[in-house]
């Protein structure tokens, strides 16, 4: 039976892929890479290419679509599902990429649940998550003894107040766009300088700072604040 395998790549940097990513690549007839459109660039792809050859290996473009519209990002989880099913189905062991760890905030989990459910063979492997990667350049632990760490995409400011009182330590994941309102609630409860902004990590752009209001951070964002 054809098996499907879900691959965290890690963060950016192509020393961050593991052992088994790389024996699953090898594995698979197929390289599954999703991206929010047909032909865009993959950061995930450009990551594996750093380390495994993908030419031996046929490249299959998904379409995860990031429409505000519920029933346009279903249909394109849908139907990736169904281009994977299809592959398994012909006999062909399939390997989807995904950055960072795949059960942290993936599209992966929705076709693997899908396969899941089509009865096919499954095996998950670990990747590095951006923001283990950014504490560990940052020489910061996330957590120590008996705190506590929430780990949430950014909020609507109501909801990151509660988490910022409730939790140790809050990572902030998806939050370019957020980081003035976020600067703010920190000054707020005086942790303006207890957090750190991560974007890009592993890549040529990559910045580690002290949060800074006014500035634009791009899409692969993450702000970790530790009390």
């Amino acid at each position: 039976m054809a098996k499907f395998y879900s691959v965290g790549v890690g963060a950016g940097d192509g020393s961050y892929i593991t052992l088994g990513a790389l024996r699953a690549l090898e594995q698979a007839d197929i390289i599954a890479v999703p991206v929010k459109k047909y032909g865009e660039k993959s950061t995930a792809l450009e990551i594996i290419r750093k380390e495994f050859d993908t030419d031996k290996k046929e490249i299959s473009e998904l379409e995860f679509r990031m429409s505000g519209d519920t029933k346009v990002r279903e249909e394109s989880r849908r139907n990736s599902s169904e281009k994977i099913i299809s592959a398994l189905k012909d006999g062909k062991d399939v390997a989807m990429i995904t950055l960072g760890d795949v059960s942290v905030y993936s599209t992966c989990t929705y076709v693997h649940n899908a396969v899941k459910n089509a009865g096919f063979e499954l095996e998950i492997i670990p990747g590095i998550t951006s923001f283990c990667a950014a504490a560990d350049k940052a020489q910061i632990s996330l957590c120590e003894g008996n705190e506590s760490v929430a780990i949430i995409p950014s909020l609507k400011s109501n909801l990151l107040e509660k988490y910022i009182a409730d939790f140790d330590t809050v990572v902030i994941m998806k939050s370019g766009n957020d980081t003035d309102v976020i600067s703010d609630i920190l000054k707020k409860y005086g942790l303006e300088n207890n957090a750190i902004v991560s974007s890009c990590i592993g890549m040529e752009n990559e910045v580690i700072e002290k949060i800074q209001k006014g500035k634009s951070y791009g899409y692969f964002t993450t702000v970790i604040v530790r009390k």
